[in-house]
């Protein structure tokens, strides 16, 4: 769903360029806790900002072929907004979202941060070049970026994935026969855990999930660095 795709992507790392700069500033943190702290605040500022259109995106999915309760984008905001309390059925499941969200978005830019600062410190001329708008300043080279990209993607899905069980279960509501037992985010991971355990249950299709977020960590990263670049911003 490209709809939610572009403003997340465009929110979190604007918000994390912000926040880094606030938390050096304001509070005098620098280095990689800065950056594990910014990257929380702004993968939970993007999640807000984008949630109802991953909620509608989760139900989309989810629909049976020859059983569509949705017929598009537009009529599943409308039976959601009238069947489900408004606004706030929009927003079930988001105090999951955010919890796994702050590691997950955390750990991405950390882990994506402190691996390009230990490769441009130990072998800039193995992994660096001169970046494109600034040729004083050092940059990983493009499959570098990929690579530092992906490994970050890999180790913050697997710190968050139970929070993401837990979210995507939630989200789906009353379209689960179980849904009467998932009301809450401890309700919900109790449940998953005593039903189904760690590997089939908090941790199940996590495998499949780094088939889809490992690449898709790594090309965002890799973009985001290139932008900086092309709008002269190092």
């Amino acid at each position: 769903m490209m709809i939610r795709i572009f403003p997340y992507g465009a929110i979190q790392f604007m918000a994390f360029d912000q926040y880094k700069k606030v938390i050096k500033k304001q509070l005098g943190i620098s280095g990689h806790v800065h950056r594990l702290m910014a990257g929380s605040m702004a993968g939970i500022t993007a999640v807000i900002c984008t949630y109802p259109l991953d909620m509608v995106r989760v139900r989309l999915a989810f629909q049976v072929k020859g059983e569509h309760k949705y017929m598009g984008i537009i009529h599943a905001f409308k039976m959601i907004y009238t069947k489900e309390g408004g606004l706030s059925g929009f927003y079930r499941g988001l105090m999951p979202t955010v919890v796994g969200m702050a590691p997950y978005a955390g750990f991405s830019f950390f882990t994506f941060g402190t691996l390009k600062s230990i490769g441009l410190a130990q072998a800039p001329e193995l992994l660096g070049r001169p970046s494109l708008d600034n040729p004083d300043v050092l940059v990983l080279r493009t499959h570098v970026n990929l690579l530092c990209g992906g490994i970050a993607g890999a180790i913050a899905q697997t710190v968050s994935y139970p929070l993401d069980v837990t979210r995507r279960r939630m989200q789906l509501g009353a379209v689960l026969p179980d849904s009467d037992k998932c009301l809450t985010m401890v309700q919900t991971l109790r449940y998953v855990y005593q039903q189904h355990g760690v590997r089939r249950g908090l941790y199940r299709g996590l495998s499949l999930n780094y088939i889809r977020c490992v690449p898709s960590q790594a090309v965002a990263f890799t973009t985001y660095e290139l932008m900086k670049q092309f709008l002269h911003l190092n």
